[in-house]
């Protein structure tokens, strides 16, 4: 099941929620902004997390992700790595790989693409958006050449696993108070999903694992019960109240156990991260 958690870390900060799963004919809420100004990343920075797994009495540290900002003069490109340390892949190799390209100016994705080795499955995603027209372009299968093509029409702009964390960083969450949610569509696996990201409170000098203390804003996504979380599930992501508003800490319960990320490197921000 390790795979399945560093699959849930990815998609962290949009997990599910069961009262906006998927967008009923691709139809879109339009709550979300289709566009975004950058105030909060650069070009270079790198963040690494440990994921750990809690059985019983012990935390194991089990894999690692990383996210990483790549690009040129028109566009950014994120690229993300998940990976089981090589003592567990006897028990279950996971090499996952995932890249989205996104215009400067409005933070909307232009083409996506997943490659993903998790044990004995494996998959190939490539994803092509055209904004304007709200029209995506998808090859999904389980190996590029075997990859079948898809079109979808939709009526709003969308973003993809990896494009919709960084346009979070650049939402106003100052001016939010606790119960508000953020609306978002995201698409992948050739659906669309209509999303919210709840608010619920404000953290003063919290400790984090080898981060020290950090004011911090707790939000929890809604997440759909089944294989990995149990309807009692609370799933916690906490984002640095500073400049760079980057996740620290995300915890959760799963049907057996709990699973945690953890910042254990950074570099490149923009901002100094703040400490207290």
């Amino acid at each position: 099941m390790i795979n399945r958690y560093i699959q849930i870390f990815i998609i962290f900060v949009f997990c599910l929620s069961a009262n906006a799963c998927f967008c009923q004919d691709f139809k879109s809420n339009k709550l979300m902004p289709c566009e975004s100004g950058n105030e909060h990343f650069n070009i270079g920075e790198k963040l690494t997390y440990t994921i750990y797994y809690n059985w019983g009495v012990l935390w194991i540290a089990a894999g690692e992700v990383t996210f990483e900002i790549k690009g040129n003069d028109l566009q950014y490109q994120y690229v993300s790595t998940g990976k089981t340390y090589k003592k567990y892949d006897r028990i279950f190799k996971v090499r996952d790989y995932f890249e989205s390209n996104v215009d400067k100016e409005s933070l909307l994705p232009t083409s996506f693409k997943r490659e993903v080795e998790e044990g004995n499955y494996i998959r190939f995603d490539s994803i092509t958006f055209d904004q304007s027209a709200h029209m995506v372009e998808e090859y999904f299968g389980k190996t590029k050449s075997s990859a079948e093509k898809f079109n979808f029409q939709l009526e709003h702009c969308s973003h993809d696993l990896l494009s919709i964390i960084y346009f979070l960083r650049n939402t106003n969450i100052e001016t939010l108070t606790v119960g508000d949610k953020l609306p978002m569509d995201v698409f992948f696996d050739k659906e669309l999903f209509c999303l919210d990201l709840n608010y619920s409170e404000y953290k003063e000098g919290m400790k984090i694992k080898e981060l020290g203390k950090h004011d911090v804003r707790v939000f929890q996504p809604t997440l759909i019960t089944g294989n990995v979380f149990t309807e009692e599930a609370v799933m916690n992501i906490y984002i640095s109240d500073d400049q760079n508003r980057i996740p620290l800490l995300i915890e959760s319960p799963v049907t057996v156990g709990s699973v945690k990320a953890v910042l254990s490197n950074h570099t490149g921000l923009k901002y100094p991260l703040l400490i207290e």
